[in-house]
């Protein structure tokens, strides 16, 4: 298999993910947050599949999408896998409320029909 005959399954691993981040985070304050552990270790599970899926996808498909910041992603996957013991929690947070809505809407369109639409 190619790696671009991969890359909707990539897609569609990260919108999930993107997905759970928002659930994670939607109708609490970041201060309930700040006091739930394991919210913040789903988070940040979350954000690293996120990141991990978007390292996968393939160079062709990444330059045919900037307007995904792939970069980015990957680079916060990068510090929640290798640099757990820095990991700043209102850093997580802001990501989630902040970036991740807009990462959401944009992945959207990039998931391909199901065989059952056509």
């Amino acid at each position: 298999m190619q790696p671009e005959e991969r890359d909707p399954s990539y897609i569609w691993d990260m919108l999930e993910y993107a997905r759970l981040a928002l659930d994670l985070t939607r109708g609490i304050s970041f201060h309930a947050y700040s006091h739930d552990r394991i919210k913040q270790l789903a988070l940040e599970r979350a954000l690293e599949i996120v990141g991990e899926a978007a390292r996968r996808v393939s160079e062709r498909f990444r330059q045919n999408h900037p307007e995904i910041p792939w970069g980015v992603i990957v680079a916060h996957r990068n510090v929640l896998a290798h640099e757990y013991g820095e990991i700043r929690q209102e850093r997580l947070w802001q990501t989630a409320t902040e970036q991740v809505p807009g990462l959401v809407e944009r992945l959207i369109p990039l998931i391909p029909p199901s065989p059952e639409s056509l």
